[in-house]
């Protein structure tokens, strides 16, 4: 499955066995338990907290006992998206994996290299035997993807270590110290379906191709949404050709940029022949607004059949409802450059013909940032009788420059790349926040490999880079400093 020739191998080997295993978010418990396992046989203790989280502690090499105590983080859990055509199934099959380029691929699906680049480092770690470093802990969360219930849920009084390397983000050379905090919004109505009118077709809409990705990382990319896309077009046709609704999809994960969307619609027959063409120029015109963005954009229209549909007036309040969500950058930071502070993805819809859900993903740098969003979303939806809820809450991480986990990161760095890393915050949620809140006398700093696509089939990670990131793991822990 992956090149038994790829360096560093103990890293690649313990990569090998996440792709092997299941571990959507919700679905680790399998994972976890062989972790345990290979853990009780290198004689490392370990335990598990109330919510599930998984704690690996080694002791110091000899002569680094008196150095600050580490703690390696990342999440069992990842993203499980694959393309429309692909046979997979996230709770049964393996990652089928490629090499092409320097990079390595899945076949069609999520690779898992978020986190799971970051977790084999760390299990590399453990189990080599030719690594300096002081107290070690290991601190494998769960559901990061999906809520960050791990995080949220992580005992208090259970960590020993004084500095922690957060191991997920996903450009190469470059050190986070703070990142924005997130809220999940639901949008729901009940909708009541009328009988198909007589002399009406049913067209099959099918919106494919787009990249897709990360809903913080890439939400600057200026990517097609899909859902957006869709709406758009039968916005425009509902007053053209008495276009109704019989059932609409998009998405499939809040934190995904939407790749691909559905609708299945009704149109008078006389108007059949013009609403291909219409779909047709609809698509031309995708494709010359975000030529150089999006190249495989692809729009099909295929006959279909329904009993019933939606009435002309409720048609139009649903796609009303979602041309008037936002999506995409709401302000830019004025604090740190070239840094989104707050945006919206409106990444999942369902609609089976009676039961309307969508749902977005808010992020922020700032709290007030959350709040004017999330107010703008349930404005919207009020105007059209549609229900608003809100979950998942996360804080954001506060930078702090004098942290020693920086200091031991930039240092060791320089040491080795004569340059200096970039000191950066990210426009994603990383646990740092809620691992924070539970530990406010943490010092804590995020790095990793280069990751691109993460959140989407098309995910893949650069091997080079992965060789570098283990290379300023090790050489980081040997240079922890001596404990006050």
């Amino acid at each position: 499955m992956i090149c038994k020739n790829v360096e560093p191998s103990l890293l690649w080997q313990h990569f090998a066995v996440l792709c092997a295993y299941p571990r959507p978010s919700h679905h680790e418990a399998a994972l976890r338990a062989q972790i345990q396992a290979w853990a009780s046989q290198l004689g490392l203790s370990h335990e598990l907290d109330a919510v599930g989280n998984l704690l690996i502690r080694k002791p110091a090499t000899p002569g680094m006992e008196n150095r600050l105590g580490v703690v390696l983080q990342g999440h069992l859990d990842m993203v499980a998206l694959k393309n429309e055509a692909v046979v997979h199934d996230f709770l049964q099959d393996p990652i089928q994996t490629y090499i092409a380029d320097g990079w390595m691929h899945a076949k069609g699906t999520t690779l898992g290299a978020d986190n799971g680049i970051g977790v084999a480092a760390a299990l590399a770690v453990l189990e080599s035997q030719d690594l300096a470093h002081g107290p070690l802990e290991v601190l494998l969360t769960i559901d990061e993807e999906s809520g960050m219930s791990g995080a949220k849920g992580l005992q208090p009084n259970w960590l020993q270590g004084q500095l922690l390397f957060n191991l997920d983000t996903e450009d190469w050379g470059e050190l986070y110290v703070g990142c924005a905090g997130g809220i999940d919004i639901s949008v729901g109505q009940t909708l009541h379906p009328e009988p198909m009118p007589a002399g009406w077709v049913v067209r099959d809409l099918a919106l494919t191709g787009l990249k897709g990705g990360h809903s913080g990382v890439d939400i600057h990319l200026e990517r097609g949404n899909a859902i957006k896309l869709m709406s758009r077009l039968l916005f425009q046709a509902i007053p053209l050709f008495d276009l109704r609704l019989v059932s609409l999809r998009g998405g499939s994960l809040r934190n995904a940029l939407p790749r691909e969307a559905f609708a299945r619609i009704a149109i008078p027959a006389c108007d059949a022949a013009n609403f291909a063409a219409f779909a047709a120029q609809c698509l031309a015109e995708w494709q010359q607004e975000l030529q150089g963005v999006e190249t495989d954009i692809a729009l099909q229209l295929a006959d279909a059949q329904a009993e019933q549909v939606l009435s002309t007036a409720d048609s139009a309040k649903v796609v009303n409802l979602l041309m008037g969500l936002p999506h995409g950058i709401r302000r830019w930071s004025t604090e740190v450059a070239g840094v989104v502070e707050s945006s919206n993805n409106l990444g999942v819809l369902q609609f089976d013909g009676r039961r309307f859900d969508a749902v977005l993903m808010v992020r922020s740098l700032t709290e007030t940032g959350v709040t004017e969003l999330v107010q703008t979303i349930r404005a919207i939806a009020r105007l059209g009788g549609f229900a608003v809820e809100s979950s998942g809450a996360y804080p954001g991480w506060a930078p702090n420059l004098q942290s020693r986990a920086l200091t031991v990161l930039q240092e060791t760095y320089q040491a080795m790349y004569g340059a200096a890393p970039k000191v950066k915050v990210i426009h994603a949620g990383l646990e740092c926040g809620l691992i924070g809140k539970a530990y406010p006398a943490l010092d804590m700093v995020s790095f990793g490999p280069t990751i691109r696509g993460a959140h989407s089939p098309d995910e893949r990670v650069e091997i080079a880079s992965v060789t570098h990131f283990w290379a300023l793991l090790t050489a980081s822990l040997a240079a922890v400093p001596v404990a006050n």
